[in-house]
């Protein structure tokens, strides 16, 4: 019997999980069975941090304690500091997260000290840490301090980021986008988060794999890929025209489309409405219409919707986040969704390992050094 081509493992069931669903008729997303439309609303990323990785969502005790736990676990180890501080200034800020992950790995080793949901807050804490010393030190000799106040990662983030607080939309804004990339079933990098997991090798090394597979432009990347587009024009009608352009000579456009949905994706409305509201706050005139009439374009030519990736591009943009940052910010929220699918993994494991349809040559006859053409 003819085994069945799926390209990219696509429609492919590929394991059982209880932490999130995604595009199911009647289910749409949601982590834990709550929909991320009201998480987007109403809930602290901590309370779903908390959510995804301890099985439900934190009581008011809980969650103080948790958001108190995450603001004391923010502190770098010296050894970690002077690692990245031999980091250039021009390498990626994911290479950065990635370097820092590993090193964290070797400095707080998993066993009877850290187990993986001690792990799981601290990587979740600490990766704004590593990223905006590295980020100051290398562009300015800055050795920052790296423990603020803020009771949120999002106001966290953004305070390490410019040096002073953020305002309350810039922070809901943040926050909501944390929301939302926080989890997405087995996407590439959380697939391979789990295949690593399955052979059973230290937290660190599944959640570094996982960054690898993140910065990828098919993957994390598609954000960065987006703003580079959007800012290519000036005005929505030189966006259409070189939008066409593209199109006509079949070029990728980044930012649309989605290999799960189907009609829209749930995430869409959220940030694009808060991308709307911070391009008010900064009299922006240029990349909100452009980003509408690139949607538009993408919709009547080729029936394709903005993904997350899209709008989240222009809303890092108006927060102030330099463009080679976004995926770093993927990696803050998403570490969440992979810490909670290693754990799922490791409780029920079995090495994955799928087969392959080989389409190579047939059997061959040994042929000596002196025959070979």
């Amino acid at each position: 019997m003819a085994t069945k081509k799926t390209g990219g493992l696509a429609g492919i069931v590929a394991g059982e999980s209880a932490i999130c669903t995604v595009g199911k008729e009647g289910k749409g997303l949601n982590y834990r069975g709550y929909s991320i439309n009201d998480l987007a609303d109403n809930a602290r990323f901590e309370e779903v941090a908390y959510l995804l990785i301890y099985g439900k969502l934190p009581n008011r005790t809980e969650l103080a304690a948790y958001e108190k736990r995450l603001q004391w676990l923010r502190w770098l180890p010296e050894q970690l500091k002077c690692a990245l501080e031999q980091l250039p200034a021009e390498s990626h800020p994911m290479d950065v997260l990635r370097t820092g992950c590993s090193v964290l790995g070797v400095l707080e080793q998993e066993g009877q000290k850290h187990n993986q949901y001690d792990i799981a807050d601290r990587l979740i804490a600490v990766f704004p840490s590593m990223l905006f010393y590295w980020h100051h030190f290398s562009n300015s000799g800055q050795r920052i301090n790296t423990v603020t106040d803020d009771a949120s990662i999002a106001g966290h983030f953004l305070h390490l980021l410019h040096g002073k607080k953020p305002s309350v939309l810039q922070e809901k804004a943040m926050n909501a986008s944390l929301v939302l990339y926080a989890e997405h079933e087995f996407n590439a990098s959380t697939f391979v988060a789990r295949t690593v997991a399955s052979t059973m090798p230290d937290f660190y090394s599944c959640i570094t794999a996982a960054i690898g597979a993140l910065r990828g432009s098919l993957h994390g990347g598609a954000n960065e890929a987006a703003m580079e587009l959007i800012q290519q024009f000036k005005s929505p009608d030189e966006a259409e025209r070189g939008l066409l352009e593209m199109l006509d000579k079949k070029k990728l456009i980044m930012g649309f489309g989605h290999r799960v949905y189907s009609v829209c994706d749930p995430r869409n409305e959220t940030i694009k409405q808060l991308s709307y509201e911070l391009s008010q706050t900064v009299n922006d005139k240029v990349l909100y219409p452009v980003s509408e009439r690139i949607e538009e374009v993408m919709w009547r030519e080729r029936k394709l919707f903005p993904n997350l990736d899209f709008y989240s591009a222009s809303a890092y943009h108006f927060l102030g986040i330099p463009t080679a940052m976004f995926t770093p910010v993927f990696v803050i929220s998403r570490t969440s969704g992979w810490a909670a699918h290693i754990i799922e993994q490791r409780a029920n494991n079995k090495l994955i390992r799928p087969t392959s349809n080989y389409i190579g040559p047939e059997p061959t006859a040994w042929a000596p050094l002196e025959a070979r053409q």
